[in-house]
């Protein structure tokens, strides 16, 4: 196994820094040849101009048998290893990053709409929150977050995800469950709708947490507070995929830890004061007629 560093680089999303070092195998200008699926996670990351952490985050030792560990502080990769799986855990340190600077990634889209900042969750297992948004679009909202809304502890959404739907899959996470989401545009729009960007940092005002299921009648129900905490808690977890497989054989380390998930529950318990509704709808249009009921 060599030694040799060959790359020192820095990352930031807001005020949030990590750390990635590259020992041995052949020279690399970066650590991602594409930011696209970090920006897509994670609303807005960038490659510093210079190096300011004293200690990696994350080592890669290009040479040797392929592995993947965590010791608590730092996580080391160890031989071959495509960008996809390498990007997954840049996002789940990052994001724990972010946390420590009063940042919370939350798996949602955010719109600005009739003067109010609605947040489309995506929760334990419900669908609709893409789709939500770009009902809201064609009826005027201004989009504040697509797949990732960043809130800071005052609960106002400080960052979001631009694109609606990540166009290409790295190598190494590869999914054919995933179904190609112009299909769900084609179906409900004919082709894709255009709206513009809310410029600002909104309070969220109200969450809605939707399911869009052909096969049910409209269902609008208020949750109560552990509804709230429950489902708004998974919006924040996935970003550190404790159930994720890296590649056959290497599970995703754990780099979460209970003190961590504690001062994540205090924020999902202060943040979730708000009003949280669950729609169930065959279509986002009785999705945003539901919403619309409650404005």
């Amino acid at each position: 196994m060599s030694n040799q560093l060959q790359l020192t680089e820095e990352m930031s999303a807001g005020a949030a820094r990590l750390r990635v070092d590259v020992y041995g195998g052949e020279p690399r200008e970066h650590v991602l040849d594409d930011l696209s699926f970090l920006n897509y996670r994670l609303a807005d990351v960038r490659i510093s101009p210079e190096v300011t952490l004293a200690e990696p985050d994350i080592v890669w030792n290009q040479d040797g048998t392929k592995d993947v560990v965590y010791d608590g502080h730092v996580v080391t990769f160890t031989g071959p290893w495509p960008a996809g799986p390498i990007q997954k855990v840049i996002v789940a340190v990052l994001a724990l990053r972010m946390e420590a600077v009063g940042l919370h990634p939350s798996h949602s889209a955010a719109v600005n709409y009739r003067g109010r900042t609605l947040l489309f969750l995506g929760g334990e297992s419900n669908h609709g929150k893409s789709m939500g948004l770009i009902e809201a679009g064609v009826r005027g909202a201004l989009q504040v977050a697509s797949e990732t809304t960043v809130i800071d502890e005052d609960g106002r959404a400080v960052m979001g995800s631009v694109d609606t739907f990540l166009r290409k899959r790295t190598e190494g996470t590869e999914r054919s469950d995933k179904a190609a989401p112009n299909r769900g545009v084609e179906k409900f729009w004919g082709e894709m709708p255009s709206w513009s960007m809310y410029d600002g940092t909104p309070n969220i005002d109200l969450v809605i947490v939707p399911a869009i299921d052909g096969n049910f009648d409209p269902a609008t129900n208020e949750l109560i507070p552990f509804e709230r905490q429950f489902q708004f808690l998974h919006s924040l977890q996935n970003y550190f995929l404790t159930n994720e497989l890296l590649a056959p054989g290497h599970v995703m380390p754990m780099v979460d830890n209970d003190q961590l998930r504690r001062r994540r529950a205090d924020f999902v318990a202060r943040f979730c004061e708000r009003p949280f509704f669950f729609i169930r709808a065959a279509t986002p249009q009785v999705l945003l007629d539901e919403v619309e009921k409650i404005l």
